[in-house]
């Protein structure tokens, strides 16, 4: 896997969790969207908020990373 395709799948998979994450706090905070994944989760049960709070922090680190891989 080269440079290049190890960014793009980065960025992917960073985009992923940032839309799930998203995703679960408009939904614990509003009701609406509730096709997120972090919601069928068994073990974040009463603990969704957190569980899309970590996706969110998790995006954001993905896509440092990526930034990181384009800048080397």
């Amino acid at each position: 896997m080269n440079k290049k395709q190890l960014q793009t799948m980065l960025e992917v998979i960073g985009a992923f969790a940032l839309i799930q994450g998203a995703v679960g706090l408009i939904h614990e905070f509003t009701g609406w969207l509730g096709w997120g994944l972090i919601e069928r989760v068994p073990f974040l049960a009463g603990r969704e908020v957190y569980g899309s709070i970590a996706l969110v922090v998790l995006a954001i680190a993905l896509f440092a990373a990526a930034d990181a891989q384009k800048k080397a």
